[in-house]
């Protein structure tokens, strides 16, 4: 037998994340247990992924049940849980219909490719560009680091993606200009995550949409970290009034389990026939299982009221914190459950006084501590985490002062 020889100290897990040293072994509920007894409350949740805690007994039970029926089947056969889920999103949104995937950056890919296809299969193959923004985070496909644009996560990987134009967030008169003959869409998250917790003005999203039908544009939606229930309404769109013609949602839909959705209108979908798009995996009957159980609780009588109520109470004591510790902080943002602290030391540092204490959270862009705790938060969780950051801001000045 041949040895193949190794050149250098690579780990066996390739180096491409800055981790933590800190492993779980178990979780339950808004807890994560490490090996060595430590009980972290998490304000993480997989990066808005588990957006019902840990070992959730109904999830449980769902993916359970399935395992012990069939794991896989592939499309080229139906499955009825895809068709379930596929008409329950349909009924609870403005989507005619649905595309599945096992992950954001795929549900993105698949919505780039049917608003150029729209253009297309409407006779207008030279509009492809799509309009996008600053801060934005999309995935780490190529196309997706291209439409989010951001410079650290392009370098090294050979020419940009063509057809994505780049203007500020939030500046409605950049948008217009960039609007031209080759534009075939416009793209934004309706509340930036990974670039630091921005909100997009109600009144912009208004803009766009009406931006949007004014040069026959599609208008698509990033709800992958702020849809699902996580600023109190199903999709965060809906605050604004207004809809999408196409929509990517992944992370919380799977409640942990990777799954992903492209939605958008019959119209916009009208050219993406059989043929034009597919996974292997996408829709899978376990992630399927799993996604209507999802979809069971959050669509539950009271379930988005009561996300509201503990969202508010929240941020109401974040507001507090920040006023008290206004050498750490400088402001809370945010809505529903996907809230950040604006930082005046290092995000990285504060994470870390955070973890030290037992509270997990999140780094974002624009220096942001992100906290994305799961929807099943109660008000001791949030005294909790209040705490934890209260005695981490007493740590970060005590080490503070000890280098002064």
């Amino acid at each position: 037998m041949s040895v193949v020889a190794k050149t250098g100290p690579v780990p066996p897990v390739m180096p491409t994340y800055n981790r933590a040293d800190l492993a779980f072994e178990r979780g339950e509920g808004a807890y994560l247990y490490a090996a060595d007894g430590r009980r972290f409350l998490d304000f993480t949740s997989g990066i808005a992924v588990t957006g019902f805690g840990h070992a959730h007994p109904y999830l449980v039970k769902a993916l359970t049940d399935q395992a012990q029926k069939i794991w896989h089947s592939s499309n080229l056969f139906r499955i009825p849980g895809q068709e379930r889920l596929a008409e329950r999103l349909v009924a609870a949104t403005f989507a005619d219909t649905v595309y599945f995937g096992n992950s954001g950056a795929e549900t993105i890919e698949c919505g780039i490719k049917v608003v150029r296809k729209f253009q297309a299969a409407n006779g207008r193959p030279e509009r492809y560009r799509i309009v996008t923004f600053e801060g934005a985070f999309h995935g780490r496909t190529l196309a997706a680091l291209a439409a989010g644009g951001q410079q650290k996560y392009l370098d090294g990987f050979g020419p940009k993606v063509d057809g994505f134009d780049q203007v500020p967030f939030g500046d409605l008169a950049a948008v217009e200009a960039a609007i031209g003959p080759a534009t075939a869409g416009i793209l934004i998250e309706p509340v930036q995550g990974e670039g630091g917790v921005h909100t997009a003005p109600p009144q912009f999203l208004r803009a766009l949409r009406e931006l949007a039908d004014r040069h026959g544009l599609l208008l698509m939606f990033d709800e992958i970290q702020c849809g699902m229930g996580r600023t109190g309404k199903l999709f965060a769109h809906e605050w604004v009034g207004i809809t999408p013609d196409v929509m990517a949602v992944a992370k919380a839909l799977g409640g942990g389990f990777p799954v992903g959705a492209c939605l958008a209108t019959a119209k916009a979908a009208a050219g993406m026939t059989a043929g034009t798009h597919g996974s292997t995996y996408g829709g899978n009957p376990l992630a399927m299982a799993i996604g209507n159980a999802v979809l069971d609780l959050v669509l539950a009588e009271g379930f988005l009221d009561r996300i509201q109520k503990i969202a508010s109470h929240l941020r109401q004591q974040l507001a507090m914190v920040v006023e008290k510790h206004g050498d750490i902080f400088e402001d809370v943002r945010g809505n529903g459950l996907l809230l950040g602290l604006k930082c005046r030391v290092p995000n990285i540092e504060v994470n870390a006084a955070l973890r030290a204490r037992g509270l997990l959270t999140a780094g974002a862009g624009d220096n942001v501590a992100r906290l994305l705790p799961p929807l099943i938060i109660e008000q001791s969780h949030v005294a909790e985490a209040i705490e934890k950051i209260e005695a981490a801001c007493g740590d970060l000045k005590q080490a503070k002062r000890k280098v002064g």
